[in-house]
């Protein structure tokens, strides 16, 4: 006869069920955030390409349902079996937390295929070092589908331990794409510069949101990963992976909606069914035309370089899409 499981007494569950209601706090407060990014996005752009548009709404519809997962995980725990927290090491885990790996992954590779474009573009079409990022996305999306599918098999959430090589190779691929992404841009960048002050700011600029672009997922993927592999009696670690895509999902409406922000030396103006934009400093708007002084002969060609890509027409365009 089956002795039936029994919590010892005055079990804490602040690190068990706390933090799945701290991550569901946290993850709302993001997915608020990503929201009203998405709102922003098409009241600025609505002239947008519909490319741009569609991998929008494609991401909110992921993020919904992600979201939508994380509720019915912390309700499910805290509510259905308000009065049996038991089921936290005796049952199979509820399937939308399971579920909620995959859909949070499938955010982070969409995001991070979008970046090694970028790269791709400012590269000039270096094949092999956007091959190797988009490897390395495809490579953590299939280690999550791995750990989603082995989700579903395990009998309590006590298994989860036995997931962890899985779990752990796939967000150290993911910190390893998004430093090497950010790391990329950031060189190709400052190969731009000229030494003419005014395309210099402008690389500097760039360089900055490059940087914001992967710091602030490789560190949230980071402390998962640590957690996750040192703290292995509690779910702490959820807490942090709920709001990881959240945070990929904001960092992608950031980057577009700071397009015109960028351009900001001047006026943006949006034309036909496509977004382009047309820089004009502020004194030739009022007064038609102004002098400039000749760029240096030997810096000229750097300038053209980052003047060329910022022009409607350029093909690797930063702040008109990817």
């Amino acid at each position: 006869m089956t002795t039936p499981f029994t919590l010892p007494p005055n079990t804490k569950f602040d690190s068990t069920l706390g933090a799945l209601l701290v991550g569901l706090a946290v993850s709302a407060v993001a997915y608020g955030v990503f929201s009203v990014q998405v709102y922003t996005y098409y009241r600025r752009y609505p002239s947008d390409k519909a490319f741009y548009k569609t991998i929008v709404v494609l991401i909110w519809i992921l993020e919904t349902a992600d979201e939508a997962f994380i509720g019915h995980c912390v309700y499910y725990y805290l509510v259905t079996n308000f009065v049996d927290p038991s089921v936290l090491f005796t049952a199979k885990p509820v399937w939308t937390l399971v579920l909620q790996v995959a859909f949070g992954a499938l955010v982070g590779c969409i995001v991070k295929v979008c970046f090694a474009l970028r790269v791709w573009r400012f590269s000039y079409r270096n094949w092999f070092l956007t091959g190797s990022l988009v490897l390395l996305t495809l490579a953590q999306m299939g280690l999550a589908i791995a750990y989603t599918i082995r989700g579903f098999q395990i009998t309590t959430l006590l298994d989860l331990t036995g997931l962890r090589v899985v779990g752990s190779l796939a967000l150290g691929f993911g910190v390893a794409t998004d430093m090497s992404i950010a790391a990329a841009l950031c060189y190709y960048l400052q190969g731009m510069r000229s030494g003419y002050s005014g395309s210099d700011s402008l690389v500097n600029t760039l360089t900055i949101y490059a940087v914001n672009t992967g710091v602030l997922t490789s560190a949230c993927s980071i402390v998962t990963l640590i957690l996750y592999d040192c703290m292995t009696d509690n779910f702490i670690f959820m807490c942090f992976y709920f709001v990881l895509s959240k945070l990929y999902a904001i960092s992608f409406m950031a980057t577009m909606n700071t397009r015109k922000a960028i351009r900001g030396r001047g006026t943006d103006r949006e034309e036909g069914k496509s977004t382009s934009f047309i820089m004009v400093s502020e004194a030739a708007h009022r007064h038609g035309s102004v002098r400039m002084p000749a760029a240096p002969p030997q810096s000229r060609r750097k300038v053209n370089s980052v003047h060329s890509d910022y022009s409607p027409s350029a093909s690797g365009h930063y702040t008109d899409g990817w």
